[in-house]
């Protein structure tokens, strides 16, 4: 008796064809059914936190922009800012914001070369955000802790010591936004009408 064979039929036979056929369309369909079913509320979650309001919120919108948009109420001069100066930035920043450990303040030094200063007085293109920065950040150890006088102040003495405003020059919102700084077109915009 002879024993017959059962072929199994090839990779392009027309059912081998038809059985991967119906597969990719499975597939397709069980990846595609997640769009097609109605989408549930998410459970309530774990209750941590609270809910933020907009009245939570004004405490810590302290952003300064270039142009002055957010600049506070305040005052200050350089006469002032000396004393401020002396008492919370000298020792980081050394006398007259040279020669500390951290960055200098202080000088006009062209910004060509390989390792130029960027002070205050030859690389900050706005007043305005010198105040932002001390404001945000200053003084290290206790960040957030200064009035808006003193802020006025210590920018009023940083642009004195850097020969662009006087002594007795008073910064405020109005003219700490009118001051031109030596590098305001020292900086390329980025995003053409200014990110807008």
């Amino acid at each position: 008796m002879e024993a017959s064979v059962m072929s199994m039929p090839s990779l392009s036979s027309p059912s081998r064809s038809g059985l991967r056929l119906i597969w990719r369309g499975s597939l397709f369909i069980g990846l595609l059914m997640p769009l097609w079913t109605p989408l549930k509320a998410a459970p309530e979650g774990p209750k941590l936190g609270v809910s933020i309001t907009q009245e939570s919120i004004l405490p810590l919108d302290i952003s300064v922009f270039p142009d002055g948009t957010g600049l506070p109420p305040g005052k200050g001069t350089a006469v002032d800012g000396k004393t401020h100066f002396e008492a919370l930035c000298q020792g980081c920043h050394g006398v007259k914001g040279s020669g500390g450990d951290a960055e200098e303040l202080v000088g006009r030094s062209p910004l060509s070369g390989a390792r130029p200063d960027q002070t205050v007085g030859n690389y900050w293109p706005y007043a305005t955000t010198i105040f932002d920065y001390i404001r945000r950040a200053m003084p290290l150890n206790a960040p957030l802790s200064l009035s808006n006088d003193q802020v006025y102040a210590l920018t009023a003495y940083l642009l004195y010591l850097n020969g662009i405003v006087t002594e007795t020059s008073e910064m405020n919102a109005t003219t700490l936004r009118a001051i031109q700084m030596p590098n305001r077109d020292g900086f390329y915009r980025v995003w053409g009408n200014g990110g807008r």
